[in-house]
């Protein structure tokens, strides 16, 4: 920027005081100080958005760099994955062959199938005493909440 030391300033306000002279010198004075002053903030507003670009641009390149991060991850986990399956279904289809061979037929259950539980819900619901429901307050019937209104209403009057 330019640089004006107080010397420059006072001639350029005695040549200004001369040219213009002392009745429209305070108007110019306070016209040519806004105008410094909307230089000033247009400045300020122009550095303000080239940091704002430039914060924004060091923020888009994080931002590549962690997804090239997550999506190496993510294939090296997929990969291992794929791995990892691919070995235990050599090691299924091992355990397979072997009980084949161990003289095992075609319907026989191994011991590394899996069987279901044949658990029924009904049965575990049966199995509270009705005593020890009536007492802590659970409900043995289901009842629809319209008649559960009826219930508790009023009966009704005729006039």
């Amino acid at each position: 920027m330019i640089d004006f030391g107080f010397d420059k300033l006072l001639l350029i306000g005695a040549v200004s005081l001369i040219v213009i002279g002392p009745e429209k010198l305070p108007r110019v004075a306070r016209t040519v100080g806004h105008l410094v002053g909307k230089a000033q903030r247009y400045m300020a507003d122009v550095k303000a958005e080239v940091n704002r670009s430039i914060e924004l641009e060091e923020l888009r390149k994080m931002k590549t760099q962690f997804e090239d991060a997550a999506r190496d991850v993510e294939h090296t986990i997929h990969d291992e994955v794929r791995q990892t399956a691919g070995e235990l279904e050599n090691a299924w289809s091992g355990a397979d062959s072997a009980t084949s061979f161990a003289g095992g037929h075609e319907g026989s259950t191994s011991p590394l199938s899996y069987k279901h539980p044949r658990k029924n819900w009904r049965l575990k619901r049966g199995a509270t005493p009705l005593w020890y429901k009536r007492r802590n307050g659970v409900r043995t019937h289901t009842q629809s909440g319209a008649a559960r209104v009826a219930r508790f209403r009023p009966p009704r009057t005729n006039r």
